[in-house]
Formats: structure tokens, sequence, C-alpha cells
């Protein structure tokens, strides 16, 4: 398939189109400085843009047949949801349907999920803005009419790809390490672009 990787030079992005490529997938890295991604493929291009330029995405969906958005912000915010928009808008336009977009394990009805570090220090305090921010994105994706999954992982590492991860697992989950590798989570991205099992889900991940 033809895919585009918005984010395609974050920490995550950059798994994600490794492992899109190595399925076979044909891939285009947006990015706002792609020449960052140290990777060259014969079915690799890419495309320099700013996410918040809905013109700029608008012409970058062109003869796509899915999205994935692993748009990163760190503390800050106020990229996701915006950038989403555009993306969402863009896809509406054109009939494209098919999208996989990067959420966190504590966003909607994941929260009971999450930890008392998580939930009152982190996303309550330090990550405060880039919490709403995965709230707003959500709430976009959700009202998109598109054929969506959001995927909602733990807390990022460096860790191998193991393949041993959990997925779709309930609220009331336990021993959950809140914890995984970026490897697993590109996996399973990558996934759903031919799968259906988390068609209009938000499926969490962690080990």
């Amino acid at each position: 398939m033809k895919l585009i990787i918005f984010g395609a030079t974050g920490s995550l992005g950059r798994q994600v189109t490794e492992q899109a490529l190595a399925e076979g997938h044909h891939v285009t890295a947006f990015a706002r400085r792609p020449a960052r991604l140290k990777l060259q493929h014969p079915r690799l291009s890419r495309i320099s843009g700013d996410v918040l330029d809905a013109g700029t995405v608008a012409s970058a969906l062109d003869g796509q047949d899915a999205v994935l958005i692993t748009l990163g912000a760190g503390h800050k915010g106020a990229l996701r949801a915006p950038g989403t928009r555009n993306i969402v808008k863009a896809m509406q336009a054109r009939g494209l349907r098919r999208l996989i977009c990067l959420s966190t394990l504590g966003a909607g009805d994941s929260r009971p999920l999450l930890t008392a570090f998580w939930k009152y220090l982190m996303f309550g305090l330090l990550l405060r803005k880039a919490y709403a921010d995965h709230q707003e994105q959500e709430a976009i994706v959700t009202a998109s009419g598109l054929d969506w999954t959001l995927v909602r992982p733990a807390a990022f590492t460096d860790g191998p790809a193991t393949g041993t991860y959990r997925h779709g697992f309930p609220s009331t989950e336990k021993n959950l390490k809140l914890k995984i590798s970026r490897a697993d989570i590109a996996d399973f991205m990558v996934r759903q672009v031919t799968g259906e099992a988390y068609l209009l889900g938000t499926p969490a991940l962690s080990y």
C-alpha cells in the first residue's frame, strides 16, 4: 500500500517508517525536516512541510492509501490536535478513509489504567498541556467519520521489538508495566494498516 506518515522523523515515526518499508509498503515521510530521516530505500519518498499548513498537508495526501499520524510535541502540546484536524479535513475532501493515529495510554476511557503518579503528577501537572492536546486530538479523530484507529501506548522505551506486548485490554486490566518499546508500538501501528480488528477502536498497548 501507499502510506504517508506524519511525524516520520520523530523517535517513533522513524520506527514506523522502517517497519512499514520492511512490510513492503511504499512510504511517504512527511516532516518539517525530512532529511533528518537517515534512511535510503527505493520505496521511500520525502515531503518537507508543516502539519499546521493545511495546503501542504492536503497536497501530500494525493495518491495515498492510508495515513499514519505519529506527531509529537514534547510537553508543549498545541501540535497534535491542530495538525490532526488538517489531516482529517484533507482526508475527508479526498475520500481517503484509513487513519491510524498515535495517542496515549490515559486518554479517554483508558485513564483508569494509569497510576496516581501518571494521573496527577505527569498528566495532571508536568505534561498537562500535552495531555489536553491528546484529548482534543482524539475528539477530532472519533468525530471524523473516517475508518480510524487510535493507538494508546504506555510510556515509550528504547527496547527491542518483542512481539509479545499486550493490546486491546480493558480499563480494568491489572499488573501492567506501563511501558512499551517504540519498536513494538511501530509493529502494532503498521499491522493496523491491513487489519480490521481495531477499526473504530482505541486499543491500549503495554507490557
